[in-house]
């Protein structure tokens, strides 16, 4: 569970910051669910919503399977504005400027990715969304860097067949 620190970054909320052991506990469980897309043809990236050390959303490339954290703090009659500013967001690869954008208006305070995203990142890769830095890791996981190299090593199945022009 997340820690009260003595120190916390600028941007972090006073007292909040994961602990070395939920950081290993919960990008296990991200790079389970990146190995499971992976396995299906997609991208893999898998990420977790954790707050107070419950899954409060989930994640990954596929199509038809979605958790939304708004719909927890329904269930739990739990504000949401609250429960996103002491989230971590756990994710194999660094989100994109569009999610990152998202992570921002959810406040979301602390996020820990595997690798960069030198494409599309939106922690600070390519762009950092925040105006202000949003706190992340950044620590290089080999095991995100390599299962997305596998990904586009292969030939995705779910790429729609290039068309040829007829001039």
């Amino acid at each position: 569970m997340a820690t009260e620190s003595e120190t916390p970054g600028p941007d972090e909320p006073p007292g909040f910051r994961p602990t070395a052991e939920d950081i290993e506990k919960w990008m296990a469980s991200a790079f389970d669910m990146a190995k499971d897309a992976l396995e299906s043809g997609e991208v893999p990236v898998g990420c977790l919503m954790v707050y107070q050390d419950q899954v409060v959303g989930k994640g990954r490339n596929h199509v038809n399977e979605t958790k939304n954290v708004l719909e927890w703090c329904l269930r739990k009659e739990a504000d949401p504005r609250r429960v996103c500013a002491r989230t971590v967001l756990y994710v194999t690869v660094e989100p994109c400027v569009m999610c990152a954008a998202a992570l921002r208006l959810l406040n979301v305070p602390v996020v820990v990715y595997g690798c960069g995203n030198d494409r599309f990142g939106g922690c600070g890769s390519v762009l950092d969304v925040s105006s202000a830095p949003l706190p992340h890791t950044g620590t290089p996981f080999q095991e995100a860097v390599e299962m997305l190299k596998t990904f586009y090593r292969q030939q995705n199945p779910n790429a729609p067949r290039p068309k040829t022009r007829k001039d």
